[in-house]
């Protein structure tokens, strides 16, 4: 009997280590470097910086914003998708992964050909008043219009996984279907929320194109973490230095996401 597991595949072809060794150093040789040129002992004074506590503070309460509109209109639109079927359900699912495969700067695009001036509804905004474009509040919806979706994928899957039964079965003893939404569908579906609910901050947080182009780089109103990254490489009154550490936040940022997010099928399983 062979020494190998028999329940383990076949193993690695000496062909493919080559290849599959200089696809893994093109992705992690890059964040290597990045890191080796911080300088570590500089960091708290970095950090420290009117700069940099300007594009964190932005950046971390506007993800919040988004995270939190992405709730409350991600769930609700999950759960419609979920409960729809044939080509409705298709045509949904696509509008709603659009954004997923668009480049950013064309979701900032259309974001400023919606609310921008001569936009469908830039002037009617602008005549009351409302000017959205290049204000804290564009830098919300950009980064909604780019997390939304995650937070969508996320809860309509989960919601097609999970057996009926028990809203059907809570439904014959008179609760109604908002009660059968919150208090049965959602709890079964909590690990994929809160998955897809960090998900979407971490995007949020890191969103560039969309944000540049319908909000601006206009330092303590629209800069956040990666306009000022940007702003330190053309020279802009931010500083490399500052750069870097922003860079590594936004890497130790998304680490813990995927570590977080590894466990969430272990949650599920648990459940």
């Amino acid at each position: 009997m062979s020494s190998r597991n028999a329940g383990s595949g076949p193993g690695v072809a000496s062909a493919i280590v080559i290849p599959a060794a200089l696809g893994g150093g093109l992705l992690l040789l890059p964040l290597i470097a990045l890191v080796s040129r911080i300088d570590w002992a500089a960091i708290p004074s970095t950090l420290a910086a009117p700069e940099t506590t300007s594009a964190l503070s932005l950046s971390v309460l506007t993800a919040l914003a988004a995270t939190a509109t992405c709730l409350v209109l991600g769930v609700p639109l999950a759960v419609l998708i979920a409960r729809t079927h044939g080509f409705l359900a298709t045509l949904l699912r696509a509008a709603v992964t659009l954004p997923l495969v668009l480049p950013p700067l064309v979701g900032g695009l259309a974001l400023l050909s919606l609310l921008g001036r001569g936009g469908l509804l830039g002037d009617a905004l602008l005549s009351i008043g409302i000017r959205i474009p290049f204000t804290t509040v564009a830098v919300i919806l950009a980064q909604t219009f780019v997390a939304l979706p995650f937070l969508v994928i996320s809860v309509e899957a989960a919601l097609r996984s999970i057996t009926p039964v028990y809203g059907e079965a809570a439904m014959t003893l008179g609760a109604g279907s908002f009660t059968v939404l919150t208090r049965i569908t959602l709890p079964l579906v909590a690990p994929s929320l809160g998955a897809g609910t960090l998900l979407c901050f971490t995007r949020a947080l890191g969103e560039f194109g969309a944000t540049a182009l319908f909000a601006g780089n206009a330092e303590g109103t629209t800069r956040t973490v990666p306009l000022a990254i940007y702003t330190a490489f053309n020279g802009a009154g931010v500083a490399q230095d500052t750069a870097l550490v922003l860079s590594l936040i936004l890497i130790a940022v998304s680490v813990v996401a995927l570590i977080v997010l590894r466990g969430a099928p272990a949650i599920d399983r648990a459940r």
